[in-house]
């Protein structure tokens, strides 16, 4: 079975980017293929390109103008044959142009054939401006001094030089011209192109980031609800399966039977943000039971509890939630893992720069159980919110959990209110 493509992968392609189709028949044509147009243009620069070396050979002498006869088809037929190759090494019918060149200074022929002009074009197309402008002048530099050492062995006249040298000027500088401005549009659209491509691929990985980031906080409060609830059902029945007084039994099940209505209501307001079916369903979770919410629950269970609060400095709805977490998952902690606590002590503090929160129980043995996801989860939320926490061992048997949050600014509230 093929592994699937991820959607990074499809954005890479151009039918992801819903790119429009060439207009024009003959311009869609040409654009799929490609090696067509290539045979056509070598076959018409061909054409043209021996009609001077039929005019040129029937002035020279005899034994020369046999030798040229051969060489000089050859050599244009071979020219012509690299313009097959100019979209991937479009130096090489350039070279190969203006080398034909050369025999045609030995004909006296005018110069400036069209396999010039299709080769500058090509250089600057799929090469670059400057290699176009660089080559041409390479080009004809070489043929001026050509032109000045045959002159000056008498094998070619001024006027055949100019003649050459002019040709090869013009059709050159419009090749060079052209291909300049076709080329540069062709670099500037895929420019566009490789960018839209990277906008794709980024929009795709800010999705992934988005996704992982609202599975980490449904992860969260799933764990902290159901963590607490069933930890406080579980201590509660338990102890009304212990004790002998039917009065203490009644109320310990009431009791299991309210925190579980409570962890449901809050569950199904929790899976709420995963439908998609349009029902009337609140799109962010129930706010988290209040500290002292927390701390009766706790105390209702038989542990021994305690709330401490100083300062009444009321902050933020996200700040708010943060607290409340934090203090139910420190007090589902104790219990769980430190069932023989004598005291188990919630701190509070208030003030104008944020809230410092402390849990503290003792009777925490050597072996605590197999760690969960509720610390790294208390991390990652004391993070969002601009704190720190800080946990551990103190004194032997004692269990420290302290967190400090700050008062935040209004633009962090708010966006920790829509988490």
């Amino acid at each position: 079975m093929s592994k699937p493509r991820s959607r990074s992968a499809i954005a890479l392609e151009d039918d992801g980017l819903r790119l429009p189709r060439p207009p024009g028949v003959f311009r869609r044509f040409w654009a799929r293929h490609p090696l067509f147009g290539d045979v056509l243009i070598a076959l018409f620069c061909l054409m043209l390109s021996l009609a001077p070396v039929r005019g040129g050979a029937n002035e020279m002498p005899e034994p020369t103008a046999i030798l040229l006869a051969v060489l000089v088809p050859v050599s244009v037929v071979a020219a012509c044959g690299t313009l097959l190759l100019r979209r991937r090494h479009p130096l090489v019918p350039f070279v190969a142009a203006f080398a034909t060149e050369v025999f045609f200074l030995f004909l006296g022929a005018p110069g400036g054939t069209p396999m010039v002009t299709v080769a500058a074009y090509s250089l600057a197309v799929y090469a670059s401006s400057r290699a176009a402008w660089t080559g041409l002048g390479i080009g004809l530099a070489a043929l001026i001094a050509l032109s000045g050492a045959l002159m000056a062995v008498g094998v070619i006249t001024l006027q055949d030089a100019a003649n050459g040298l002019i040709g090869n000027l013009v059709v050159g500088l419009i090749g060079v011209l052209i291909g300049i401005n076709v080329g540069g549009r062709k670099r500037y659209l895929a420019a566009l192109i490789d960018r839209s491509r990277q906008l794709l691929v980024e929009r795709d990985q800010q999705a992934q980031l988005a996704a992982a980031a609202e599975r980490a906080r449904i992860a969260r409060e799933m764990h902290d609800i159901v963590s607490h609830s069933l930890t406080v059902i579980v201590a509660l029945s338990e102890g009304a399966a212990a004790t002998s007084d039917p009065e203490r039994a009644r109320d310990a099940a009431t009791a299991a039977a309210a925190t579980a209505r409570s962890a449901l209501g809050e569950m199904r307001s929790m899976l709420g943000v995963l439908r998609d079916d349009g029902a009337p369903v609140p799109l962010s979770p129930m706010s988290a039971p209040t500290p002292h919410d927390t701390v009766m629950n706790a105390q209702r269970a038989g542990f021994p509890v305690t709330l401490s609060s100083t300062g009444g400095t009321t902050f933020s709805p996200g700040v708010e939630h943060a607290v409340a977490r934090i203090v139910q998952e420190g007090v589902t902690n104790a219990i769980r893992h430190a069932p023989a606590a004598t005291t188990i002590a919630v701190r509070l503090e208030r003030s104008a720069s944020g809230v410092d929160v402390e849990i503290v129980n003792d009777g925490v043995g050597d072996a605590s159980g197999p760690s969960g996801f509720g610390l790294r989860g208390l991390s990652e939320r004391v993070a969002h919110v601009n704190g720190g926490i800080d946990y551990g061992r103190a004194d032997g048997s004692r269990w420290t959990l302290r967190a400090t949050i700050p008062a935040g600014d209004p633009a962090a509230d708010h966006e920790q209110e829509k988490t």
